[in-house]
């Protein structure tokens, strides 16, 4: 038996299934998927932690 994976849209909890009829998993669709986007863009969500120290006088490390 092999049962498909089920998720919440971030955005708007509607139920997605994990498979090729969604493109946009695990969003419902392009507009959520946007709508999560923008909401990181405009740092509404954020990962927590410490902010990154950036030296302006140290010169960028060739990798």
């Amino acid at each position: 038996m092999n049962k498909e994976l089920i998720v919440s849209c971030p955005t708007c909890k509607k139920s997605v299934a994990w498979n090729d009829q969604y493109p946009y998993k695990p969003f419902c669709s392009e507009r959520c998927r946007l709508i999560d986007l923008g909401e990181w863009a405009d740092e509404q969500k954020r990962i927590p932690g410490e902010d990154a120290h950036i030296d302006e006088n140290q010169k960028p490390q060739d990798y």
